[in-house]
């Protein structure tokens, strides 16, 4: 019989002691003794035959190994979300304060400290300049001074009206109480242009403590390939906006804070954990959604090649801008979305100590895709994605890491999310 499933009732076995030996000789003493041992491991066996089965529920199977061996551990939970709050009003971009607050901007043009925990908003910050807020525009991205604590700089991107339309803008100013002070706008994209399409934008600062900004092409396409304009690129610049010293040398009229070009909506960024390089997720017209591995001075394409076709073209790989293809010329995504687009936004690389089983992935939003995806990298070649919280229904507009190693989602309904275990 399978001692596995015996349903002996557990009984505490007797002593040795209360169990006389007989006066026998020696080795046949010694042969009982082992007779006996024998029955008591068998009892115990089978006593403890329901107990058992619910280790190996558990742990996947009885292994080897030495009696001191500890038990493996049991599977960790799975991740799942938690809605902080849902009191946002179409928010875009999100920071973590020192103390665990969370900074947000609100499309419309408001930004609001959210408690760590999520439970509290507080009133509008006031000192935020006026923002473009038709269409795609608005106040877009935020984040904070590498040195906040010594001087509380915040950092964030709008839509700003001018001459000849709009564009995007790159303010600061001291956080102090709900108040932004010493408001200075340090960068303005030019040219600025007419339409309501495409503002980018995300901030990464470096490790040197100069600032990325991630820039749209204004749904204009062509300026995307022009070096004399800021549409369809990226620039850094220091926190002061002016131009560091290493910037790529683009050569001729190309502006000096130029890091890379080609883009089209550039709408996530983040640094590679290892190599420090800047990463981005970018729309692409009909399909051909992108991740990229940004390099300086690094040409990626539009509008010129893309896996995207023209809107309304019929679904296949013949319509493909370019033939789709990028290289020689050009730099080959590393990832991209065919044949209908995910809209991916926001995007970090996960370092937390919550999923070490997702260590060194990138995750990203989705906007039309509703769901957060996961890309599991060797180096700059994607692996396999996957795509995660698809039943939430959510457009998922940013992606951030908090200071406790959770993932953190915000969603254009008005939600932060964490994603936890």
């Amino acid at each position: 019989m399978n001692r596995r499933h015996q349903h002996t009732p557990w009984q505490e076995p007797e002593s040795r002691a209360a169990i006389p030996d007989p006066p026998v000789p020696a080795p046949a003493n010694n042969h009982r003794r082992q007779l006996i041992n024998a029955a008591w491991k068998l009892a115990a066996l089978a006593a403890c035959s329901t107990g058992a089965l619910a280790v190996v529920s558990a742990y996947g199977g009885l292994g080897g190994g030495s009696d001191s061996a500890p038990p493996a551990p049991p599977p960790a939970g799975a991740p799942r979300a938690v809605v902080l709050t849902s009191a946002l009003s179409s928010p875009w971009g999100f920071a973590f304060l020192p103390d665990g607050r969370i900074v947000v901007t609100q499309r419309r043009g408001t930004m609001v400290i959210v408690s760590a925990d999520g439970t509290t908003k507080s009133a509008p910050l006031s000192g935020v300049p006026a923002v473009d807020s038709a269409g795609e525009g608005g106040l877009l991205d935020v984040a904070i001074d590498p040195d906040f604590e010594i001087d509380p700089w915040v950092y964030w991107t709008y839509a700003e009206s001018g001459s000849g339309g709009s564009g995007t803008a790159v303010a600061r100013g001291r956080l102090s109480g709900t108040a932004l002070v010493d408001v200075q706008v340090i960068f303005r994209q030019l040219p600025k242009v007419s339409g309501e399409g495409h503002f980018g934008s995300r901030l990464v600062f470096r490790s040197d403590k100069t600032l990325y900004v991630t820039l749209d092409e204004r749904a204009e396409e062509r300026p995307a390939q022009d070096l004399t304009t800021h549409l369809g690129k990226v620039i850094r610049i220091e926190r002061d906006g002016s131009v560091p010293t290493g910037n790529p040398d683009l050569g001729g009229t190309a502006r000096p804070e130029l890091w890379s070009l080609g883009h089209r909506n550039p709408q996530g960024a983040a640094l590679h954990p290892t190599t420090g390089e800047l990463w981005l997720v970018e729309h692409g017209p009909q399909g051909g959604d992108e991740l990229n591995r940004v390099t300086p001075g690094g040409n990626y394409g539009w509008p010129v090649k893309s896996y995207g076709c023209s809107y309304g073209a019929p679904v296949g790989t013949a319509c493909r801008i370019g033939g789709g293809t990028h290289a020689p010329t050009y730099i080959e995504p590393v990832s991209y979305w065919v044949p209908t687009s995910i809209a991916p936004a926001g995007l970090v690389f996960y370092t937390g100590a919550g999923f070490p089983e997702w260590q060194g992935n990138a995750f990203l939003g989705a906007l039309a895709g509703q769901a957060l995806w996961r890309v599991v990298l060797s180096g700059a070649t994607e692996v396999s994605r996957e795509q995660l919280f698809a039943s939430l229904g959510e457009r998922i507009r940013c992606v951030r890491q908090g200071p406790d190693g959770w993932l953190y989602l915000l969603t254009d309904s008005g939600k932060l999310i964490r994603i936890e275990r």
